[in-house]
């Protein structure tokens, strides 16, 4: 995809660097040349704002763990201290924790796209099966990253997880324990996860690496999903895409500044400001906000076994996408009945990380307008989270391939050139286009 390199060493260091190790070749021709295709907008820089939101991670991380002690009896006090006589401690963990958030946010947005716009599609189902699995990998970070503070919502959040593998049968019981280091949640399980924290950063890194090598073979999608045809649907990665992401990473990181710098702790739960005890139960055990539409499909099945299997079913789902939806065509700009299922899909999505933030038995009339207008075993949002429930599994499982089938795609654009230069700027009427205008 990247084609012949033009890349020319011009001085003696270059040159012999170029024929041993040509690591400047490779910059040059992944990150400044690369042909990307012209009419990308800008649901495209979320890669790189993801890319640097994952450098602050990693980096912020490393400081924090010089600091940190992953002792159940000293932990929430190291943390305290980070806070109040480390240097600057108060940044880095407020940089941390909000990135975590913000890390999702784009992680979030970036898929949503990928899915609006096909990218998932052939031949790019290596690409997404690799950002499937940096997302589980995020996932598993972010849960043990939360314990490690060692609060009220941390240590009973690291009970109910991981008591959730205890379900599965033959397995779970062998997975639990060796999480737990023991019988119970206890120092052998901090310290578990304090390494694993440590680890998987590095894990992401390298399954970053692996997406955006994967990514260079097929080349970048683009918002009508046709293949690129020829060089004049491209241009050079810099500076035009250098500059568009620039300019995005700088918007996305004054809404970072506001979370770390005005609304730190906007984000998190009141209760993990608390020493954890193991004697006093929180009322309200709840995630983090990017884990709430799994946390809700857990609760919408009454069966602890079958809320586990349908929870870590929504994320094997996202696996096995590119071979559910049948369509030939990638863009839904070009499917307006798939389009406006996608959009259901969005709201379900939203419908089912509000639910998992509120208490199963809440009447959902009620919490909307004070009243009671419905028995409240059926007005509850346990029955809201089970109808979006549903509806997220029918999209992906019964909508998609069915709508591959049945439904008749608007016509789709011979090349990424075509949908410009067939509107030229408008004329007045009766009056033709000029030859640049009609290009």
């Amino acid at each position: 995809m990247s084609g012949h390199s033009t890349y020319e060493p011009k001085t003696g260091i270059e040159r012999w660097l170029d024929t041993r190790l040509p690591i400047v070749r490779f910059m040059k021709d992944t990150a400044i040349d690369f042909p990307t295709p012209k009419n990308l907008n800008y649901w495209w820089t979320f890669g790189g704002i993801l890319a640097l939101m994952l450098g602050i991670q990693l980096v912020t991380g490393i400081v924090l763990a010089m600091h940190y002690v992953p002792h159940v009896d000293h932990a929430f006090a190291s943390v305290e201290r980070i806070m109040r006589d480390v240097n600057y401690g108060w940044l880095l963990r407020y940089m941390h924790a909000n990135g975590a958030s913000m890390f999702f946010l784009a992680v979030y947005i970036h898929m949503i796209r990928n899915l609006y716009y096909g990218s998932y599609k052939a031949p790019r189902e290596v690409l997404w099966i690799i950002g499937c699995l940096i997302y589980l990998a995020m996932m598993a970070t972010a849960f043990i990253g939360y314990v490690l503070p060692w609060g009220q919502m941390s240590f009973h959040g690291a009970v109910v997880i991981t008591n959730l593998f205890g379900a599965l049968p033959i397995v779970g019981e062998p997975i639990t324990t060796w999480l737990w280091g023991g019988f119970a949640v206890d120092n052998p399980t901090l310290n578990r996860f304090f390494s694993l924290h440590y680890l998987l950063p590095f894990v992401i890194a390298g399954l970053v690496v692996l997406h955006i090598w994967a990514l260079h073979v097929p080349g970048n999608n683009n918002p009508t999903g046709v293949n690129v045809k020829s060089e004049a649907d491209t241009v050079p990665f810099h500076p035009y895409y250098t500059v568009k992401d620039g300019f995005a990473i700088a918007v996305f990181l004054l809404l970072y500044a506001s979370f770390v710098f005005y609304n730190p702790n906007v984000l998190g739960h009141a209760d993990n400001y608390v020493p954890a005890n193991p004697l006093v139960t929180p009322a309200h055990i709840v995630p983090e906000w990017y884990f709430l539409p799994f946390y809700a499909i857990l609760r919408a099945v009454p069966d602890k076994l079958g809320g586990v299997l349908l929870m870590f079913g929504a994320i094997a789902t996202l696996f096995v996408l590119p071979w559910l939806d049948t369509s030939k065509v990638r863009s839904m700009r070009y499917r307006p009945t798939a389009r406006l299922y996608f959009f259901i899909f969005v709201l379900a999505a939203l419908v089912l990380g509000y639910c998992g933030a509120k208490l199963p038995d809440d009447p959902v009339i009620g919490a909307a307008t004070g009243l009671m207008l419905l028995d409240a075993d059926i007005n509850s949002f346990v029955w809201l989270s089970r109808l979006a429930t549903l509806y997220f599994f029918a999209y992906f499982w019964v909508i998609l391939p069915v709508l591959g089938l049945t439904e008749t795609p608007l016509p789709v654009p011979e090349s990424i050139s075509e949908p410009v230069l067939s509107h030229p700027a408008s004329t007045p009427a009766g009056a033709a286009a000029s030859p640049e205008k009609r290009g």
